[in-house]
């Protein structure tokens, strides 16, 4: 299998990232925005130098919760990925 040209990271902005973890149906984001922020980057650079590009997609809290209404899925980890894929893929990635 080809390895990819670009990849879609989760990116959550400071304000949001409350909300998101609230409705999220799983623990899996870390309690801080400064401990996600720094794992988040770490997995950016380590996946840039294997010379994958990687794109930020914003995930909003209201529009990624109306989008796993319209799915009936559980906004988790799985959805955010599956949210994180749609959205770049439509982007051409």
């Amino acid at each position: 299998m080809d390895r990819p040209r670009s990849v879609g990271i989760a990116w959550y902005e400071p304000g949001d990232y409350p909300r998101i973890r609230e409705a999220m149906a799983d623990s899996g984001l870390p309690e801080s925005y400064a401990a996600w922020q720094m794992s988040a980057t770490q997995v950016e650079r380590e996946v840039s130098r294997s010379g994958v590009a990687v794109v930020r997609v914003r995930i909003e809290p209201e529009a990624f919760l109306a989008w796993c209404r319209a799915r009936d899925v559980a906004p988790d980890g799985k959805a955010r990925a599956a949210f994180v894929r749609e959205a770049h893929e439509a982007d051409g990635g």
